[in-house]
């Protein structure tokens, strides 16, 4: 190590009180983290592109330091869905350190594990106070049922007003109009049911039957109109 030749010349002082690292909650408990071995919990973020054409979520699920597991979740962008398959496949195994300083392919993913990485080093994770954080397979189980990131989807124009085109619970098929042409309800196909029950054997158009389902009052509709034809 090089000093100065000032420096050099001047005489020690020695260090007063040094406390060391604030404690930050981890897993359910109070950790003074000193390497990046001592960081661990689960957590969610988000990111965007420089463009801001495309957005990420990421859910990291990290013990000891290294990611254990990785939900990437895109919209916006074609390119971003072709990243975020890499980015799966990078992250399983890496520091955060070393995600946080890896080529993550897209800014949108790069913004999301930044984010991630100041949440996860200050103690903001969602299982800081849960008595040793969540399990692997936390983040897949947050896609719920069917497998599937919920997605909300809608456009409107002044013209023509507002199409509900998919919600949390599926893809929008019908929405229900009163007698003045206010939405009061929509009906809806859940393709990741729909998905495992043609993957159990059951027929395409009784599988598309049993995922289907609607949400308020489609029963007192004057119609339902297609959101993408009508």
């Amino acid at each position: 190590m090089t000093y100065t030749k000032k420096i050099e010349m001047q005489c020690p002082v020695a260090q007063g009180v040094h406390h060391g690292a604030a404690p930050i909650p981890e897993e359910g408990q109070w950790i003074s983290a000193k390497e990046i071995k001592d960081i661990k919990g689960y957590t969610h973020g988000i990111g965007w592109c420089a463009p801001q054409q495309g957005g990420c979520k990421l859910s990291l699920n990290v013990k000891d330091g290294v990611i254990q597991e990785a939900l990437v979740e895109t919209i916006g962008c074609s390119g971003m869905t072709h990243s975020a398959a890499m980015a799966a496949e990078i992250l399983p195994g890496l520091t955060i350190l070393e995600a946080l300083n890896t080529d993550l392919v897209c800014d949108a993913i790069n913004t999301a594990m930044r984010e991630l990485f100041l949440q996860i080093v200050y103690g903001r994770t969602q299982s800081a106070f849960s008595d040793d954080g969540l399990s692997i397979g936390a983040g897949f189980e947050d896609l719920g049922k069917g497998d599937r990131s919920m997605v909300g989807t809608m456009y409107g124009t002044l013209k023509k007003g507002p199409r509900y085109l998919e919600m949390t619970e599926g893809y929008v098929t019908k929405i229900a109009l009163d007698e003045n042409d206010e939405i009061i309800g929509y009906q809806y196909i859940n393709f990741g049911k729909m998905m495992d029950f043609i993957k159990d054997g059951v027929e395409p158009a009784e599988a598309i039957k049993k995922a289907s389902g609607q949400y308020g009052r489609v029963a007192d509709a004057a119609k339902l109109i297609d959101p993408r034809r009508e």
